[in-house]
């Protein structure tokens, strides 16, 4: 009897022991990999710049730009800095280059970046509760930043789907107006082609360049189309050529005759999934701990109505990478640890600040069901409307004897500083009707002049309160 109450509280002791080494383990290094994607012109690479230009500066003295984020207004945050990257197979960020572009004489916006990137930056801090301040003061947090292009995330759903589903979608798709005159040459080429004709290497390769051409014709549409499938097909990078990139949708896919074109084209469709998507998911993506989607609200509020239905499409699909299930709500295919996803309107600043709570609703409005669903089921989810990079400051005009907020900073292309009225953002996309086109013009504007030359980090709108959802509670 004795021995079973030794045993018992043997076991009490060896469960406290292990929960102990478990959060000392944590404080001597933690680990967070955050995933960086944005859909068109978001700013991903301005994002992932200035977060790590502010996380460098935060512990340089001066007061830094994170007021929000706990550990720094706490006065916990000691110190960081970048550290070789994990995966030497991955490009490097070049945070250095991309910061010369932005604070340079004139300064620029960065070249986009096109592929996946990774780049390591540790954060020093000491623990904020009396448990971890007792088993050691200083703690170090190892942020691994993966920034990888958004149409790799919009080809997760491709997983499981058919190829005559996928066809079926994607041919109504580009036959919709605006996707319809950009699409016309692929379609009159397939039109005139026999799904069920004796399958040749010809005639699949020009269907998949005239699909591919027509896919890069979207992405550089003014409408602001983001929702390009499959995402490769822009961006092949090391598989240019492939034939695994040479299929394209076919109609009467459903039971195509062996050794058919159709039949051909379904192949190359599987083996997409299994050698790009499915790869990418699992090198890459089940092994993210937190994720941000960055999305360019105020460039669909410009295309109109096409914009904002592609935009509503794009934002659909991306959520579906994001479902959850009895074992976690992001358990897209099993395996996946995603715990925090955050979507974030950028470009706040083009807006006077009394317009970014509608900016936010206006985000929320495209996901609503999606996220309604999320929440419900525990999901941590948040939206947020976020500028990396502040470039203009709002002030106060008299406009017919009243007071209006505008926007003042440099336009791209100008040289001199312009005062705009940019418009009031609607709290939702459904109060906007079915024609939107010349109702909103929002202007891009240039990096301001002696970008971070005081040394506190890159001016942002609330880049600390996305820190703090994203990394925060690590950092406690």
């Amino acid at each position: 009897m004795a021995r079973g109450w030794f045993g018992e509280i043997g076991d009490a002791g060896l469960r406290a022991a292990d929960g102990l080494a478990q959060v000392a383990a944590r404080l001597a290094g933690g680990q967070i990999r955050l995933g960086v994607t944005g859909l068109r012109r978001s700013g991903k690479t301005v994002f992932v710049t200035s977060l790590l230009n502010n996380l460098l500066a935060a512990g340089q003295g001066g007061g830094g730009r994170l007021p929000f984020l706990d550990v720094v207004s706490q006065g916990r945050f000691i110190a960081s800095r970048l550290r070789p990257q994990p995966d030497p197979a991955i490009p490097r960020f070049d945070y250095e280059g991309r910061l010369a572009e932005m604070t340079s004489n004139p300064p620029a916006w960065p070249r986009e970046t096109k592929a996946i990137s990774e780049i390591r930056i540790d954060l020093r801090f000491r623990p904020g509760g009396l448990v971890r301040r007792r088993l050691g003061g200083v703690a170090t947090c190892t942020l691994d930043i993966i920034d990888y292009p958004g149409e790799w995330l919009l080809d997760l759903p491709m997983l499981e789907q058919e190829f005559a589903g996928w066809s079926r979608t994607m041919l109504d798709l580009a036959a919709r107006p605006p996707r319809d005159s950009l699409s016309r040459r692929w379609r009159e080429v397939l039109d005139a082609v026999d799904p069920d004709h004796t399958a040749d290497e010809a005639t699949a390769r020009r269907l998949s360049a005239l699909y591919t051409d027509y896919l890069k014709d979207c992405r550089a549409s003014d409408v602001g189309l983001s929702l390009i499938q499959p995402g490769r097909f822009v961006e092949p990078g090391e598989m240019e050529g492939a034939p695994i990139l040479t299929f394209c949708p076919m109609p009467g896919a459903e039971r195509p005759r062996h050794g058919s074109l159709a039949a051909l084209m379904a192949e190359r469709f599987e083996g997409y999934k299994d050698s790009v998507v499915r790869r990418f998911y699992r090198d890459h993506f089940a092994r993210l701990d937190r994720q941000v989607v960055l999305v360019d609200v105020l460039s669909a509020l410009n295309a109109g109505a096409p914009g904002l239905d592609d935009l509503e499409r794009s934002l659909s699909a991306t959520m579906e990478s994001f479902r959850h299930g009895r074992s976690g709500w992001l358990n897209f295919l099993g395996g996946a640890r995603i715990d925090r996803v955050l979507f974030a309107a950028t470009k706040a600043d083009h807006v006077a600040s009394s317009q970014h709570g509608n900016l936010k609703s206006l985000l929320e409005s495209f996901l609503a069901t999606p996220l309604s669903a999320a929440r419900f089921a525990g999901a941590d989810v948040e939206t947020m409307a976020l500028a990396s990079v502040k470039s203009t400051e709002t002030v106060l005009t008299d406009y017919q004897g009243q007071k209006l907020a505008c926007v003042q900073g440099t336009p791209v292309g100008r040289t001199t500083p312009t005062v705009l009225f940019p418009g009031e953002i609607p709290p939702s996309h459904r109060e906007i009707g079915p024609v939107g086109e010349g109702r909103f013009n929002f202007t891009r504007f240039a990096p301001p002049a002696g970008l971070g030359q005081d040394g506190r980090g890159l001016a942002n709108i609330r880049l600390d309160r996305a820190l703090q959802f994203l990394i925060g509670d690590r950092l406690a």
